[in-house]
């Protein structure tokens, strides 16, 4: 019985030690998360730039229109 007591003592330890663990987690994320929108003026981001495909890209699509006419054909 004494074994069954320790497990139990040892299951709520262990659970309570996470519960705690994602409590702390919860309210770093949420503080950091204000912290940096409170900054996030200084640094603006840019937008992305679009890019052209590449040649590879496009021989690619090639390959691949070619793969179909042989297998449709085939």
């Amino acid at each position: 019985m004494t074994e069954l007591m320790q497990g139990a003592v040892l299951m709520v330890a262990g659970m309570g030690i996470v519960y705690v663990f994602l409590s702390v987690l919860i309210v770093v994320t949420k503080s950091s998360m204000g912290l940096i929108s409170r900054f996030d003026g200084i640094l603006p981001q840019e937008a992305p730039k679009k890019r052209a495909p590449s040649a590879a890209a496009q021989g690619d699509d090639a390959d691949i229109a070619l793969a179909i006419a042989v297998a449709m054909n085939g």
